[in-house]
């Protein structure tokens, strides 16, 4: 976000003294018009007149979703509430409303203004307002942002059915060739590097995927190939994936495309007419055809096959991470 100055808070409740609510109050701030009514016990939201809203939590620590030798405080904030606004774009809805939680060590007390740049530059961009949160003393970074949206029609993962074609939007693997580059000790290529620094979440284009039909929709947080089993999974189906038709950012290879994680792109069951030039002209992005949902095997068998082509006559064995867990060291 621009410079700016401090803004017309009104609306909030007034706070008493103390470094913890200083520290509110530096932030609203600078977000100005961005936060609304912060400060009492809880947020009160009325649902849109014949919409759903829907809710998704996601956390973003220091350490283990980004390291500050890769990113700015700006990106870092930018990038954590793109994860949190993307669950949205997966369900079809539209933002209306994020919760801002923080655990801020004192190293990260001077950084709190370029932090609330980049959560209020992506709030602006997705049309929403921040409507209250929590902050606290920690030993590391932690941001875990609660998110509100709305549709009248929401998708889950569980609607994909046998003869859907399944369609992803934009470009992968720019995440995965930036965290192997910054682990080796290099530096990324720019298009890697802003694919992992400022991903986009894609509500507008899952709003529109919603209108139009999809069945099921899922956004790539762990990656193509393990995201694609979890919707085959939630689906009771078996996803097959076709090699050469995934799209690859930059010299990123197919199984790049396969393995990379947080791209923050969706991945949509639904009829194999979908327009998809209609889709790339009117968000700038391209929507490509990359498999088809069929009859789910054996209980115990895979959830996701690769073929070669559309045409090829036989799978290929791949031997691919199962993506990112939480857990894992």
């Amino acid at each position: 976000m621009s410079e700016r100055g401090p803004r017309d808070t009104s609306g909030h409740v007034p706070m008493s003294g103390g470094a913890e609510f200083d520290a509110i109050r530096t932030m609203l701030a600078r977000w100005g018009a961005l936060a609304q009514g912060v400060g009492d016990d809880a947020a009160v939201l009325t649902p849109p007149p014949g919409e759903q809203l829907v809710f998704s939590t996601d956390a973003s620590v220091e350490g283990i979703h980004f390291r500050t030798a890769w990113l700015s405080p700006e990106e870092i904030g930018a990038r954590a509430t793109t994860a949190a606004l993307s669950d949205l774009a997966a369900m079809g809805a539209r933002a209306l409303a994020v919760l801002v939680a923080l655990e801020v060590p004192a190293s990260w007390q001077s950084h709190l203004l370029e932090l609330a740049d980049g959560i209020g530059g992506v709030v602006e961009q997705a049309n929403a307002r921040i409507i209250g949160g929590n902050m606290t003393r920690g030993e590391r970074l932690s941001m875990t942002l609660t998110v509100i949206g709305a549709t009248d029609r929401p998708v889950y993962r569980r609607g994909a059915r046998v003869g859907d074609a399944l369609w992803v939007t934009g470009r992968l693997g720019g995440p995965k060739h930036a965290l192997d580059a910054w682990i080796a000790g290099t530096t990324p290529a720019p298009e890697a590097r802003a694919r992992f620094a400022a991903p986009v979440a894609r509500l507008r284009e899952g709003a529109w995927l919603a209108a139009v039909g999809a069945r099921a929709m899922i956004d790539l947080s762990d990656g193509l190939w393990a995201d694609a089993g979890h919707l085959a999974a939630a689906s009771n189906v078996q996803c097959e994936l076709w090699l050469e038709a995934l799209p690859t950012i930059g010299a990123g290879t197919p199984l790049d495309a396969l393995s990379s994680g947080e791209e923050y792109e969706l991945l949509v069951a639904t009829d194999p007419d979908l327009d998809a030039d209609g889709f790339a002209r009117r968000f700038g992005v391209p929507l490509t055809r990359i498999g088809v949902v069929r009859a789910a095997a054996e209980q115990a068998g895979p959830k996701v096959v690769l073929r070669e082509s559309e045409h090829a006559p036989s799978l290929l064995r791949v031997d691919l991470p199962g993506g990112h867990d939480h857990f894992s060291a």
